[in-house]
């Protein structure tokens, strides 16, 4: 279910470029990013890495997803630290001090539901009356409370990631079809590997989602990465691509107008 979310929210990015990286977010009209002494529990992530076969198939790699995860849980406490507040970044379900680790199982799979409502709703333009041009207005209810009460953090951050990267079978495979135009021939593009990413934030006290954020990065030539997320480079870079610029809601950003005109 979360890779059919993944492809989804994606592909409502459209991309159409050979090479491109694009972002789009999503937050509560009222939201604004926390600053101060804040506390934030950022969940263990979600992450697939495969390789992209000849015939287009992405097959999972446990090493690979298991680097991808480790570097991704280093560029998350690196990248918190500099924003300041308390936050605790969960390796694994149940390392969380008093919380079982089904109950925090229990949190993500919630999680997992209210995303594809997000994507379908909010990426792939299936627009509900009741909600359109009014932030977010999902929740996790009181899953998301009783874990805000239990461990005493504000906020939670949710984060999924898929990473693939072309085969020697599948650059093989387009160089033989850009060698074909040389005589009058040019085979389908096959394209290569790519990127679907996205991070989410939950107030704990409300169960509210109040902002999202969904990363696409792919290219059309077989061979040529957009970020790689075994590395921690590249790990950091997804980070930074997610959160690095997270924007406050419309209501927040139109009072930020006006204070600045009112100068």
């Amino acid at each position: 279910m979360r890779a059919g979310v993944m492809v989804a929210a994606a592909a409502g990015l459209s991309l159409s470029l050979s090479a491109c990286v694009q972002t789009r977010q999503f937050a509560d009209l009222q939201f604004a990013p926390p600053q101060g002494n804040y506390k934030l529990l950022v969940l263990r992530p979600d992450v697939t890495v495969g390789s992209v076969k000849a015939g287009g198939v992405v097959e999972p790699r446990a090493d690979w997803t298991e680097q991808a995860r480790a570097n991704l849980i280093a560029a998350l406490r690196q990248q918190q630290a500099q924003r300041g507040g308390q936050t605790l970044v969960l390796e694994r379900r149940d390392s969380l001090p008093n919380v079982p680790a089904e109950q925090v199982a229990e949190v993500e799979r919630l999680f997992a539901a209210v995303t594809n409502s997000i994507a379908l709703h909010k990426y792939l333009g299936y627009d509900l009356p009741s909600k359109r041009r009014r932030g977010l207005e999902y929740t996790l209810g009181q899953d998301a409370i009783r874990l805000g009460q239990a461990t005493g953090y504000d906020y939670a951050l949710f984060l999924t990631a898929e990473d693939s990267f072309a085969d020697t079978g599948r650059v093989a495979l387009q160089v033989l079809g850009i060698a074909g135009c040389f005589i009058g021939f040019c085979a389908p593009n096959v394209g290569g590997g790519g990127q679907a990413a996205y991070a989410s934030l939950v107030d704990l006290r409300t169960g509210e989602v109040v902002w999202f954020n969904v990363l696409q990065a792919g290219t059309q030539i077989a061979g040529v990465k957009m970020g790689d997320i075994r590395s921690p480079q590249g790990a950091a870079q997804m980070v930074e691509r997610l959160l690095g610029r997270m924007k406050p809601g419309k209501e927040i950003r139109r009072a930020q107008a006006a204070a600045e005109k009112a100068k």
